[in-house]
């Protein structure tokens, strides 16, 4: 199959960094179609820590292009300041990345309005990564944002960013009360920066299109997690794009149609960052016990993660909404020597049990997660390379969880470098097949 799409099946940080790494091995082309550098994925090969905001996770890998694609919003300090860091690796950056002009920018007026919104809200936050990811696409919704290949033409780009620091401005004076920052040398700046990434900005969806009608092997990169999508999410706690299979067409060019195979990263457990419902969450010593195991602080904030047992309701959800072909389960390492685990099998609302995932917000507000008990296991899995090598218990665990999703696990990660990765009891041997 020429065309592969991996994205995250709970609210992020399940890992795909390492997946997408090792799939973009046989890749030609990987694609990042959705959010910004509010996202962090991280790779670890041999004793070197890679964590990627805005470039996509085929960059470390010699022969494969990575583009930025025109569903993203760009702050463009990030990406200067995350190039510099892999050219300083010895990572040939220039040489293996493009970027959509269609990619709409991230200025710091943003990032100013993000902050004051979220104190404006009070105990009604959101938990933004205060990374201007909301304010940047709601102006692209209001045809009022500026666009990468704006840059490349300076009299455009000054019109445009003159009308919109005057409304910006107004925005932060009138409504929120504050003193608008300086901009004095944001156009300029603006500017070097676009001289520096010129030979970088490209048409991304004929690129993209180009690629696949040659028969390329095409990787689409997902940020974040289905339950954080606009529409499919636990809104109003959610990203401000389209997190799941249904962002690709929009977020890259590339017809809906040509997407051969569409996989989801899941954890063993399920972890949230931010604000919002989370049913099957716990606290006290179990969650810490799966903190401190699972090293859950956010890649991009450092924020600890909340944590809870195995959420099969959002998963089963997960899977249908994005029609999934294959599961890819990581951090299942983690829960040895945890005891008994409990997964999340149905909700309860009031007197009423309800199996499926509910839409409405104050519904969600009020539910009880119901658990099925499954024995644990306690023996070290980090260096398993066959499922039937798990132990008895942790075999019986992941077949739970294939049975409840409803969706074949191809792939089971029980570390964190690129080589800690095991096929599952019904996964295939090459996932570009």
């Amino acid at each position: 199959m020429s065309s592969t799409a991996v994205i995250g099946l709970q609210w992020g940080d399940e890992g795909k960094g390492k997946i997408i790494d090792s799939l973009a091995d046989g890749a030609d082309l990987v694609v990042r179609y959705a959010g910004g550098n509010n996202a962090g994925h991280t790779v670890i090969v041999g004793s070197d820590k890679y964590v990627l905001h805005l470039i996509p996770g085929g960059i470390l890998h010699p022969g494969t292009l990575n583009l930025i694609g025109r569903g993203l919003v760009v702050d463009l300090e990030a990406l200067l300041e995350e190039m510099d860091g892999l050219i300083a690796r010895g990572v040939p950056v220039e040489e293996r990345l493009r970027i959509d002009g269609r990619a709409h920018v991230i200025f710091p007026y943003h990032r100013h309005i993000d902050g004051l919104v979220e104190q404006w809200l009070g105990a009604g936050r959101i938990g933004t990564t205060g990374r201007g990811i909301g304010p940047a696409y709601a102006d692209k919704v209001s045809r009022t944002g500026i666009r990468v290949a704006d840059l490349l033409h300076p009299e455009f780009f000054a019109r445009r960013l003159k009308a919109a620091l005057a409304e910006k401005n107004a925005l932060i004076e009138k409504v929120h009360g504050h003193e608008p920052e300086d901009h004095a040398n944001l156009q300029g700046r603006s500017l070097e920066i676009a001289e520096r990434i010129r030979a970088l900005i490209v048409d991304g969806g004929e690129l993209v299109r180009s690629a696949y009608r040659e028969g390329k092997r095409v990787l689409f990169e997902g940020a974040q997690g289905t339950m954080l999508d606009l529409d499919s999410g636990t809104y109003p706690f959610v990203t401000s794009s389209w997190t799941g299979i249904a962002g690709i067409a929009g977020g890259t060019g590339c017809p809906a149609r040509w997407l051969d195979r569409a996989l989801a990263v899941t954890k063993a457990y399920t972890t949230r960052v931010g604000e919002g419902p989370f049913p099957s969450e716990l606290n006290g010593e179990v969650a810490e016990r799966l903190r401190k195991a699972g090293n859950e602080y956010g890649a991009t904030t450092g924020r600890p993660r909340r944590c809870g047992w195995f959420d099969a309701v959002v998963a089963r959800y997960a899977c249908e909404v994005n029609g999934l072909d294959g599961i890819i389960l990581t951090n299942l390492d983690v829960l040895s020597g945890f005891g008994d685990l409990q997964v999340t099998t149905s909700y309860r609302h009031g007197d009423s049990l309800l199996p499926g995932f509910p839409a409405e917000a104050t519904v969600l507000e009020q539910l009880q997660p119901v658990h099925q008990s499954l024995p644990g296991w306690n023996e070290d899995i980090t260096g398993v390379r066959r499922f039937a090598d798990l132990p008895a218990a942790c075999q019986d665990y992941v077949r739970f969880l294939e049975q409840q999703m409803g969706t074949p696990i191809e792939r089971i990660s029980v570390g964190p470098d690129r080589e800690q990765i095991l096929v599952g009891e019904h996964g295939q041997l090459d996932l570009w097949n």
